[in-house]
């Protein structure tokens, strides 16, 4: 059994985490440490794990833990392990944005790796150290992955993508109240979203001499979770032979799908999915991805980095049943 340990346990990506771990075979979940919460009952906060678990917050860390997740907000992950120090052996998994980027990725004598699987699967399955991807970045990634490994990324890229609340977190503001959100939509961070640097970073590394733009407009929904984007591009190439690229890339990812058919978000809320559908319009590749942000996005990608860090297979306890009606 692998003994697993959550840090930060309280917000929504800590409770899908629990939930996931607490039914995967191979894992026995240790300790979920908080600090504002030492003592309650994971139920007590994540009210979806009634009657499935007596565990409480911990209020202390076990460092010598075979693996162990870090769900801070960003920044907070590099000031936690500052203060505290794991066994070398500890596989750590940090969800935050802190070493995504490569001039980040090396901190105190550990190798960050970018833990994309459909990108880094080799590289992941000898890490030491995993940072994990951000949620508009999988999606935005896992559509434009193809089109930059075959360097078919001619001409500058649009982005539209809209994520749910809960993509926001737990904490409460402005634009996060229902009153706010119910019956709205607005969009933030115009072309500056800190996830572009992760998205620079991968298209440059499979398009050697990439020099176009890529303007990513990112929305607020009305709903509670999922990601849908929309990318297009010019493109003059034959819509069968570039949807041929994409099947063949993602022929051995168990979780990236390319659909025949329109994609809508129903199909991978509450799953580890990625579907992926291309569209020609002139001149005008369109590329549509979704997820749901907190599994694929965030916490099921991270078991997946797991699974292939321990020899086991990507998909163990990942196989979820999509909430479609």
């Amino acid at each position: 059994m692998i003994k697993a340990g959550i840090v930060g346990g309280a917000g929504y990506t800590a409770g899908e985490l629990i939930r996931i771990l607490l039914n995967h075979k191979y894992v026995d979940l240790s300790f979920v440490f908080s600090t504002s919460n030492a003592g309650n009952l994971l139920s007590d906060v994540h009210q979806d794990l009634l009657g499935s678990t007596d565990i409480r917050f911990a209020d202390a860390v076990d460092f010598d833990a075979d693996v162990v997740f870090l769900c801070l907000g960003h920044g907070n992950s590099k000031a936690f392990l500052e203060q505290n120090v794991f066994n070398e052996s500890t596989i750590i998994i940090d969800l935050s944005n802190d070493f995504r980027l490569k001039p980040d990725a090396e901190f105190q004598g550990r190798e960050f790796i970018y833990g994309l699987p459909e990108l880094n699967k080799s590289a992941i399955k000898e890490a030491g150290s995993i940072a994990n991807p951000g949620c508009f970045a999988t999606a935005i990634q896992l559509a434009l992955l193809p089109l930059a490994d075959a360097g078919k990324i001619e001409s500058d890229v649009h982005i539209n993508a809209v994520t749910g609340a809960t993509g926001a977190g737990t904490s409460l503001s402005a634009t996060t109240h229902y009153t706010w959100r119910d019956n709205n939509f607005s969009y933030y961070k115009p072309f500056t979203h800190q996830h572009m640097g992760e998205i620079n970073q991968t298209v440059g590394q499979l398009q050697s001499g990439f020099e176009k733009e890529i303007f990513f407009l990112p929305n607020r929904g009305n709903f509670s979770r999922g990601i849908f984007a929309t990318a297009y591009t010019q493109f003059d190439g034959d819509l069968e032979a570039i949807k041929k690229v994409y099947l063949d890339f993602y022929a051995d990812a168990p979780f990236t799908f390319v659909s025949a058919k329109d994609i809508h978000m129903k199909q991978v809320v509450n799953t580890n999915k990625c579907l992926i559908h291309l569209h020609k319009h002139n001149n005008q590749l369109l590329i549509t991805s979704c997820i749901d942000n907190l599994l694929k996005g965030a916490s099921g990608q991270a078991v997946e980095n797991m699974n292939l860090i321990f020899g086991l297979a990507q998909p163990e306890g990942l196989n979820l049943k999509g909430s479609y009606f």
